[in-house]
């Protein structure tokens, strides 16, 4: 499920690399800002739902310079990667518009969007660079550092919904902010529920465990390597004798049923969890929402990863970029801060799916979750946000496929039993460090 949009990328890529250079088209447009008299009209794109979208409108209103108009220009849902590769080829971008990390490094590399490097340092009104997020600016910079080629919006968090009913039940202690992977598997051994020597109740569904890039917390929050050294560009993959520990304990908390084996089928994960049939159920933090909305009966909680010594979490973001054609990007500038910046705080009560990564603009999302009785949410996710340490969701880099299709090959066979843990992390690592350095990482 995490590298779908990783593919996604890597289709827009074949197809820009085929045609970028070699198409035409007009650099200003209906999407493009325009100026008039000193007046400036600034257009945006995102792929938000209609309630969200209204929203954001309502929230872009407040924006107050008179001499800039603001244009939320109406986009699919559903195909919004094809809208953004179709006007990318005919070079009608919008001013801005909402970005993966992913699209943004890849369309960033090939020079098609604006370079904001000289903007960021500026400090001005409510906006400074140092109030986002420990490094959710870094991954939106070029490899080299020369370049900001986006803001990032929203981020998302992972970790454990639990069913605090089911906790009190099995007399086990409700997990905290600080948890660490011993609590973890205490905790799913004792709510496993087996009947005839079969499971009838794991412990847990799913995990960190679900992928190497989830088990890199566990290597670094023990002091080893990450798995891959850097979230833009890495140079290498390291199988550290933490990262070993940590995927042999997993492996056998799957042998002995206490948490959901790499082939287990589920229709609904979530619905079962509302359900009550789940003790713990891995996710992020905008299911939150949808369970607010649901109401069950019992009572839900959150916690991030576990630590083993210190925190360490993952980095996942999207936000804003915008084209190298901007006709004014004073104005546009103003816009994306204000929308980074202020206007977040009031979209994000009605749908509280993620906190900003510019933290001042999280306080209401924040407030909207305490309000609604899920404190532990907001605890959790503030406690994440504010983690140093961070390692990548995903490769993002344009040899991704290749790169996912190796670890596909091995990773759940080891989780599994089916291969063993030293020799095939070992030989995975040697055949990813063979992809990165043919494509000249």
């Amino acid at each position: 499920m995490k590298f779908t949009r990783t593919k996604t990328v890597l289709l827009i890529t074949v197809i820009l690399s085929m045609l970028l250079a070699a198409c035409g088209g007009s650099s200003s447009g209906p999407g493009s800002s325009s100026s008039n008299g000193g007046k400036a009209t600034v257009s945006f794109m995102t792929w938000e739902n209609n309630t969200t979208n209204a929203a954001i409108d309502a929230a872009l209103k407040k924006f107050s310079d008179k001499n800039i108009t603001i244009q939320h220009i109406p986009s699919p849902n559903s195909d919004f990667s094809q809208k953004i590769t179709s006007l990318t080829m005919a070079k009608k971008l919008p001013d801005f518009f909402w970005c993966g990390n992913d699209t943004e490094q890849d369309l960033g590399s090939k020079g098609v969007l604006f370079d904001w490097s000289k903007y960021i340092n500026q400090s001005s009104g409510n906006f400074d660079q140092k109030n986002f997020a420990p490094s959710a600016l870094k991954a939106w910079y070029s490899t080299d550092g020369s370049k900001l080629y986006g803001l990032p919006t929203l981020l998302n968090t992972y970790g454990y919904f639990y069913n605090a009913d089911l906790f009190n039940a099995a007399k086990v202690s409700l997990p905290t902010t600080n948890w660490t992977y011993d609590d973890f598997f205490k905790a799913a051994q004792a709510l496993t529920v087996k009947s005839g020597g079969k499971v009838t109740q794991y412990g847990a569904l799913s995990g960190p465990y679900a992928d190497p890039f989830g088990m890199s917390n566990y290597a670094v929050s023990a002091g080893g390597a990450p798995f891959v050294d850097r979230i833009i560009s890495p140079t290498k993959v390291t199988i550290s004798p933490q990262f070993v520990e940590g995927t042999q304990k997993f492996v056998d908390a799957v042998k002995n049923g206490y948490v959901t084996p790499p082939d287990y089928q589920s229709s609904d994960p979530s619905a079962a969890f509302l359900a009550g049939k789940v003790p713990m159920f891995w996710g992020g933090q905008w299911f939150a929402a949808s369970f607010l909305q649901a109401n069950p009966k019992f009572k839900i909680g959150f916690v991030p990863q576990p630590i083993v010594k210190t925190q360490s979490q993952t980095y996942d973001a999207v936000g804003i970029c915008s084209p190298t054609y901007i006709q004014n990007p004073d104005a546009v500038w103003k816009v994306m801060t204000y929308l980074d910046g202020t206007a977040w705080n009031d979209i994000l009560p009605s749908a509280p799916v993620a906190p900003a990564a510019y933290l001042p603009a999280s306080q209401q999302y924040f407030s909207t979750l305490n309000a609604k009785g899920y404190q532990s949410v907001s605890d959790s996710v503030n406690a994440s946000l504010n983690t140093p340490n961070k390692v990548p969701v995903r490769f993002i880099s344009p040899w991704a496929t290749k790169a996912n299709d190796v670890i596909t090959a091995n990773w759940n066979d080891i989780l599994s039993g089916k291969k063993p843990v030293q020799p095939t992390l070992d030989n995975m690592a040697k055949q990813l460090n063979e992809i990165i350095q043919n494509n000249g990482q």
